[in-house]
């Protein structure tokens, strides 16, 4: 069974992108990498970056998100009307209540601040993010993709 990782990005992609050159980097083919972009140019980051599928918007969101074992995004897509309004409402519930593991970036905007998280550099988080899900994809004995076989 192939592990679903959801990736979700907006304005420009750019940290999607990242993800999901490190996943497929790490884990090569041994996942499907299913990408939403809250726009059209993170979402063509996304796929070019080497996602499996892509799609853009609220209803890719809605139903991929129920496809998902791990969803791995920013902080801003949990935030409704965040990332300049890009994030619907109903993207921020329908993400905030899926079934997926989530492994959340703590990237913020500037009137929000994390207690407890380290304010660390983009490339040390998605080391972090990385080796958190490879520990859930049973490399390091997690078994969250084992719920859907």
């Amino acid at each position: 069974m192939t592990c679903r990782i959801l990736v979700i990005d907006g304005m420009g992609g750019r940290i999607g992108q990242e993800v999901v050159q490190r996943f497929r980097l790490a884990f090569g083919e041994s996942i499907e990498i299913l990408a939403i972009g809250t726009n059209s140019a993170a979402t063509s980051a996304m796929l070019k970056a080497g996602a499996n599928r892509a799609a853009t918007g609220e209803n890719a969101v809605r139903v991929t998100s129920r496809e998902a074992d791990i969803l791995v995004a920013p902080l801003s897509v949990l935030i409704p009307n965040s990332m300049m309004g890009e994030v619907t409402p109903g993207m921020a519930e329908a993400l905030s209540l899926c079934e997926a593991r989530k492994v959340i970036l703590p990237l913020t905007n500037p009137r929000l601040d994390l207690v407890g998280t380290t304010k660390g550099p983009l490339p040390h988080l998605l080391d972090e993010a990385t080796a958190l899900v490879a520990s859930l994809i049973g490399e390091g004995g997690g078994d969250t993709c084992a719920k859907r076989a």
